[in-house]
């Protein structure tokens, strides 16, 4: 154990050549895609949120940072801060590779406040067993680092050592309850199974191994990354417990597991220190072509805007995974995505909404009311959009096309994406064919029987420099995707195919940014 914690550089060496790294990247930064109102470093590759957490009056992200290129590289933690979810400040990269056991970078993890008061991270430590590349292997292990201020880190070193030298073992979540601080993290077993394994702890320090807290159904997936666990509550007020996990190995079926690997969650029951066990199947975070490794944390009383404490917050991974990726050239890659509050609806599934702070990025606001257009006709919404949310209620009453919606990032080339309600397939498509760069295709998020019942479909749609993301129905679906805009003015259009569409409610809003271009 001593020998892997030793350093190979001095921390703050490798910290400050880091920071470097970056400046150099973001220096020859291109914007036309750099988003306006989502996080993303100013230079490099990120991937992953980590470390989310209220600490010190202070909301902090943290996110798998790659400093010296636009592809994925050894991970370091980069860090943004904010007094009230919107307004964000970069601080200094937060952690870099220094010890043995995380030459070749220190991986995901989550953040805490401890009982000594400080905020602890806990990440997983990453290094090759050749020392060069991952032929012979990945050797992981879980280690801790701790911060009076939430900025300034002091690495305590490995805490769970890998017990069989597995391949997949990462990804630490930590929390708290009945007064035991417990640990969940992703594993791939001996036999190749995706697992979540669980240790318990008094002091956060030393851990002890309890239970295989969950293992996938499916033999085909072989690891579960990212892991979340949190409880939510139902319409009687019985408590339910959320596993959420990114699937590796999940084979493609209809509109299901269409990404490169995939995250979902299920639902069921826990009780402290024993087996999670699911009430429901696997369902997708969101059903479009870029999300992935989402994290969330549960906020307390006297959290800003949040008096009484208890929103689940997450935040997802645009994930650029299939080429070709046209930010490879831009000096930077990878956002993440709105931050979302996720709970428990009604009809006993899980919902994702944009945080309630995201109303305060609105600078002006216009209402088109109700809005019909003619089968095979567009009608502009907006003469150029760069940074805008959309709410869109669709009349499905009175609508007779076979697919409508609107169309955004829409240029003089032809070039656009395509956001509409499907009558064939009964859901919302998300449709890049027309785009002008990278990887193209449509996903769909399908409607259950009482949506489509339902005489209306409500659809909110962020537009940012390069993305969208699209969230159904009051959170009932989201969907995420890149869309890389074509030179020019970024039209929004609404269009109606082999029928009319009839929309009875349509608010735009001009979007601030949040100050970290």
């Amino acid at each position: 154990m001593n020998d892997i914690n030793r350093e190979f550089v001095d921390h703050d060496e490798a910290l400050a050549q880091a920071e470097a790294g970056v400046a150099k990247l973001a220096a020859e930064r291109n914007d036309r895609w750099y988003p306006k109102f989502h996080i993303a470093s100013n230079g490099g590759w990120i991937n992953d949120p980590n470390g989310l957490c209220y600490y010190k009056g202070r909301w902090h992200v943290f996110y798998q940072l790659h400093p010296y290129g636009t592809q994925w590289g050894p991970m370091h933690w980069g860090h943004v801060s904010s007094t009230d979810m919107i307004h964000w400040k970069r601080e200094p990269i937060a952690l870099a590779p220094s010890l043995e056991a995380e030459r070749a970078g220190v991986f995901s993890g989550s953040a805490t406040t401890g009982d000594d008061g400080r905020l602890w991270i806990f990440y997983t430590g990453h290094r090759w067993a050749n020392g060069v590349d991952d032929a012979d292997e990945n050797l992981e292990v879980q280690c801790a680092a701790v911060s009076d201020d939430g900025v300034h880190f002091e690495k305590l070193g490995v805490i769970i050592d890998n017990p069989e030298g597995f391949k997949h073992f990462r990804d630490p979540k930590v929390w708290k309850t009945g007064g035991v601080w417990y640990m969940t993290f992703g594993v791939s077993s001996a036999e190749q199974r995706g697992q979540m394994w669980l240790y318990t702890s008094e002091d956060m320090v030393e851990w002890t191994f309890k239970t295989v807290l969950f293992e996938h159904p499916d033999p085909d997936v072989f690891m579960l990354e990212c892991p979340d666990f949190f409880p939510v509550t139902d319409k009687d007020g019985n408590e339910k417990w959320v596993i959420g996990f990114s699937a590796m190995g999940a084979k493609k079926n209809g509109f299901m597991n269409r990404n490169v690997n995939n995250a979902g969650y299920m639902i069921g029951t826990w009780e402290p220190g024993g087996q999670f066990k699911p009430e429901t199947e696997f369902r997708p975070w969101d059903c479009g072509h870029n999300f992935y490794a989402p994290q969330s944390f549960n906020t307390v009383p006297g959290d800003t805007n949040d008096a009484e404490g208890g929103r689940q917050i997450m935040y997802g991974w645009l994930s650029p995974f299939v080429q070709p990726v046209p930010l490879d050239d831009e000096g930077w890659c990878g956002q993440l995505t709105l931050p979302r509050e996720v709970y428990l609806g009604e009809d006993g599934d899980i919902h994702t909404v944009p945080a309630a702070e995201m109303t305060g990025l609105r600078t002006d606001s216009t209402d088109l009311g109700a809005v019909n257009v003619k089968s095979g006709s567009e009608h502009v919404v907006a003469e150029d959009a760069e940074a805008m949310e959309i709410e869109l209620t669709i009349d499905l009453k009175h609508t007779t096309a076979e697919r409508a919606g609107i169309k955004v990032h829409a240029t003089a080339d032809g070039s656009y994406t395509y956001v509409a309600y499907d009558d064939q397939i009964g859901g919302v498509v998300l449709d890049r064919q027309a785009n002008a760069y990278g990887d193209r295709g449509y996903r769909v998020a399908p409607l259950t029987e009482a949506e489509l019942a339902a005489d209306e479909l409500k659809l909110r749609v962020y537009v940012d420099r390069g993305s969208v993301e699209v969230y159904v129905n009051d959170g009932r679906q989201a969907m995420s995707s890149y869309s890389y805009a074509a030179d020019g003015p970024r039209a929004v259009k609404l269009a109606a195919e082999s029928g009319d569409l009839a929309v009875s409610a349509l608010t735009t809003h001009n979007l601030a940014s949040i100050g970290l271009e």
